[in-house]
């Protein structure tokens, strides 16, 4: 089973970069963060004073192939999409057809009766925040390997996961420290698709993408013959379960271009000055906030000194194992970093990634002051 979660381990490198001349000169700073490892290609997005600048790439596409990575192409964004569903949600919320404090068992009752008495009073923040008691993912490989030939509709697919997932153990108990969910984000998307007859995919598109002029989406795992492909161990990642299956989308597995993932993450920050598209203020805040004593947001980490800088900020990281994609964002500047390699842990994907986006994130925020 591949999964979504962060990746806090940097391994070691193995070989140097893949070296190549592009038609778009390389960004110096990405082609330094790709020294040491076999990542083959990376493209990142500084976001200023609330303004998307140029995009920066490096590297090519695919492994095998003389294709260079070039702005616009689209990259797989992993649990960056978290976010994007927690927005989704509060957007039904803001419209009175979902609500915060609505228990599950209500918000379910097809699955009332199966799933486990620990999750029948468990609410929509719980679920986007990771404070559920949920596991990350039901540990069945056969039974999860079998969505990968599902031919039921994806809300259907996803209602036969969570029939099983439901009755998981907990991890933790709920509303206590952060136990990181895969199956929340999509328990949370399963609700949003029975309180309204429609598909998380179609959800998603009409109340989030199509409102910022997001118009690159793609749920395909693999791109075109011209689109970058992940990586995994040397190869490309071109295998059907190298990748998630397609109803695992509201947990991260959407491909997105930097600039459409600039004009979310944009709406992000005008959201907090009173100035967003899709929300209220104080829902963007709400969402913005650790929940219960921890750092964990709705689909976002809070962060009150990032890599060192000066917060408070939001952050979140993104892998299905191909791929590796980090974002930092600081709301009161409307600053941030943007930054994704197409290859993860086992190439070194996570190592340049990081390093890309604590040399950019420097660039638009200050050192945190030290304690005296």
């Amino acid at each position: 089973m591949i999964t979504t979660s962060r990746r806090a381990v940097l391994l070691a490198a193995l070989a140097a970069p893949v070296a190549a001349r592009a038609a778009t000169p390389a960004a110096p700073v990405l082609t330094k963060a790709m020294e040491g490892t076999t990542t083959p290609g990376m493209a990142a997005m500084v976001l200023r004073d609330f303004k998307a600048q140029p995009e920066q790439v490096a590297g090519i596409r695919r492994l095998g192939r003389p294709d260079f990575v070039r702005p616009g192409d689209r990259w797989h964004l992993g649990s960056n999409g978290k976010a994007m569903t927690a927005t989704l949600i509060a957007r039904l919320v803001e419209r009175g057809v979902l609500a915060w404090d609505k228990p599950l068992d209500q918000m379910l009752p097809g699955l009332a009766i199966t799933m486990r008495p620990d999750y029948r009073d468990v609410t929509l923040p719980d679920l986007l925040s990771h404070r559920s008691g949920l596991p990350e993912n039901h540990d069945d490989t056969a039974f999860f390997n079998g969505f990968y030939v599902d031919g039921a509709p994806l809300p259907v697919q996803r209602l036969r996961y969570l029939t099983t997932a439901l009755a998981d153990a907990p991890a933790g108990p709920k509303r206590d420290a952060m136990i990181y969910s895969n199956t929340g984000l999509l328990t949370a998307a399963a609700v949003a698709e029975h309180a309204t007859g429609k598909s998380f995919e179609t959800l998603i598109v009409q109340e989030v993408f199509r409102p910022l002029g997001m118009g690159s989406i793609s749920f395909d795992q693999y791109g075109g013959a011209h689109e970058p492909y992940g990586h995994v161990e040397g190869r490309p990642a071109d295998k059907p379960a190298d990748a998630n299956p397609r109803m695992f989308a509201p947990a991260g597995a959407m491909r997105l271009t930097m600039a459409d993932w600039g004009r979310f993450c944009i709406d992000q920050m005008r959201g907090e000055h009173g100035r967003g598209k899709l929300l209220k203020t104080e829902t963007y805040r709400f969402l913005h906030a650790g929940q219960g004593e921890t750092h964990s947001a709705l689909g976002w980490g809070a962060s009150p000194r990032p890599m060192g800088l000066t917060g408070p900020a939001l952050t979140h990281a993104g892998s299905d194992g191909n791929w590796y994609a980090l974002v930092v964002l600081f709301p009161q500047t409307g600053s941030g970093a943007l930054v994704i390699a197409n290859a993860a842990d086992s190439m070194g994907g996570d190592k340049a990634t990081l390093a890309a986006t604590r040399a950019l994130a420097a660039t638009v925020a200050a050192p945190a002051p030290t304690a005296p």
